[in-house]
């Protein structure tokens, strides 16, 4: 099985990413959680993959961390219903922080904010995997881009959470604390974060 791929990134969209290596071109489809945190085109990028197969395809799916790729195997090996496109819709909506604390709440309102998402697809997802997410940061106590520096994956669950509590909906901060963390970095805290998402 191909767990990672590491060469140089050719061209992206939100969706896919062209890495080359040995001469090859691999196109790899990744969520746009992970596209946002691509480097620049002709940078050296590795992406933590899982390659679906099929009778008439093969298709690479791609992450920036292997805890993302973990989760989008959880999704598609577990719930019913759910296959690599929408899983990979989900992940392209909210952060895999933001998905597992809305797992672990419960919190059909916000999975079903996803595209494609309906609630009885929210049930199942909650159902399914509630006791397959651990604490509030499974896999690893940061998140790392493909070409950038990790960033706190509870300091970003926090903010998420604040922001929600501020009035805003949770895809829309999820996607704020996204760029927020994109822009900090390591030196990104829950304080931190929360105050770059308000100020843009």
């Amino acid at each position: 099985m191909i767990t990672s791929i590491q060469g140089t990134l050719t061209a992206t969209t939100p969706l896919h990413a062209i890495v080359e290596l040995n001469g090859f071109g691999y196109e790899v489809h990744v969520p746009v959680t992970t596209a946002e945190r691509l480097p620049q085109v002709g940078s050296t990028v590795k992406l933590h993959t899982l390659v679906i197969y099929r009778e008439d395809a093969q298709t690479m799916y791609g992450f920036a961390t292997p805890a993302d790729r973990d989760f989008f195997r959880l999704m598609i090996e577990n719930v019913t219903g759910v296959g690599p496109k929408m899983a990979l819709s989900i992940m392209s909506k909210l952060s895999l922080a933001s998905l597992e604390g809305a797992i672990r709440a419960g919190d059909i309102g916000t999975l079903a904010k996803c595209p494609g998402i309906g609630k009885k697809t929210a049930e199942r997802l909650i159902v399914e995997l509630k006791s397959k997410v651990g604490g509030a940061a499974t896999g690893s106590s940061t998140e790392t881009a493909p070409g950038g520096e990790p960033a706190p994956a509870s300091a970003h669950h926090d903010a998420v959470s604040a922001l929600v509590a501020l009035g805003y909906k949770a895809p829309e901060a999820d996607e704020a604390v996204r760029r927020a963390a994109l822009a900090l970095g390591t030196k990104a805290t829950t304080e931190t974060l929360i105050k770059k998402a308000l100020n843009g």
